[in-house]
């Protein structure tokens, strides 16, 4: 989730606590999938409702802490339309990524989002004109190459083309939000993501078939949604401020190698070997495009010459 969640002025320095605020934000949204696997609901919708209404409060109260009731008024007085876009998309994808979990491995899930950064360059080539280098193009078609090659092996007992498309739509979706936020730098994600997790929560609660829930379901629903999902956003949005985009977006990765772990150890939901080979080529993919925007981004800090 790191390509979008980036709040505040961009940052000059690299913090000890940034690093650890980021890497914490990818340890606490990597295993999203394997709580969901204890969940007893069978029903989608009530899952939806009750993560993304955990979420919402949850980021409603970090606000309120950071902010203050004042500053957390006008974060969403500020938000305008760019903002509600971006809030609506995090209300999909976080309905997409409950129903998608249901209905394939989290594997691939996890190895979907992991392509976000570069369908977002050639989103942002597409309609604002940004360019592409020859490494992005490569990467591009290594990450599509290897989602082919995962889906090939992922259609088979215990996964679903919807569940896929799913997947797939979560990772469209984030790369047109990052084209917004690049498009309006200062949008401000912590109220547009709290703003969608209750959206989405809302819209859940039209369509679930029940709400209620056992204690036990419900204290893993609060872990799905509080201490998942809001827990790294708060971690990520805090952290990012303190060092360079290009680092918290490769601390990032750390989630899309976590997510599989998790399946292995918790569920013994072990991944085909194609998926396997795709993901490793996708990650790889993402991975050198990462180290290339690094170095870029610190070669044109090294030119800057101070005044």
């Amino acid at each position: 989730m790191a390509s979008v969640t980036r709040e505040g002025a961009p940052a000059r320095t690299t913090s000890l606590a940034g690093i650890l605020l980021v890497v914490g934000s990818a340890v606490a949204w990597s295993y999203g999938g394997a709580i969901q696997r204890f969940i007893g609901v069978d029903d989608g919708w009530t899952l939806v409702f009750w993560r993304c209404l955990f979420a919402g409060v949850f980021l409603l109260c970090f606000m309120l802490l950071r902010d203050g009731p004042a500053g957390t008024r006008r974060l969403f007085q500020e938000m305008g339309r760019p903002g509600l876009a971006i809030a609506l998309g995090f209300a999909c994808i976080s309905t997409c990524f409950v129903m998608a979990v249901s209905m394939t491995p989290v594997a691939n899930v996890v190895l979907f989002m992991a392509a976000i950064p570069l369908f977002a360059a050639l989103f942002a080539r597409i309609f604002i004109g940004e360019p592409i280098t020859g490494i992005t193009w490569g990467a591009i078609v290594a990450v599509l190459a290897g989602i082919t090659i995962m889906v090939s092996g992922s259609l088979g007992p215990g996964s679903s083309r919807l569940g896929l498309l799913l997947a797939g739509s979560i990772a469209l979706i984030f790369a047109g939000m990052t084209v917004i936020t690049r498009s309006h730098p200062g949008i401000r994600m912590t109220p547009a993501a709290c703003a969608g997790s209750l959206i989405a929560a809302l819209v859940a609660a039209t369509q679930a078939g029940y709400l209620s829930v056992s204690p036990r379901d419900l204290a893993l629903l609060f872990t799905f949604g509080a201490l998942n999902l809001g827990l790294g956003m708060a971690l990520y949005v805090t952290g990012a401020r303190m060092i360079p985009s290009a680092l918290a977006a490769l601390l990032g990765t750390l989630e899309m190698i976590l997510a599989p772990l998790w399946m292995v150890l918790l569920h013994g939901e072990i991944p085909s070997m194609r998926t396997i080979g795709g993901g490793v080529l996708v990650l790889a993919a993402l991975f050198t495009y990462l180290l290339h925007q690094a170095f870029k981004a610190s070669k044109a800090a090294k030119t800057v010459v101070p005044s």
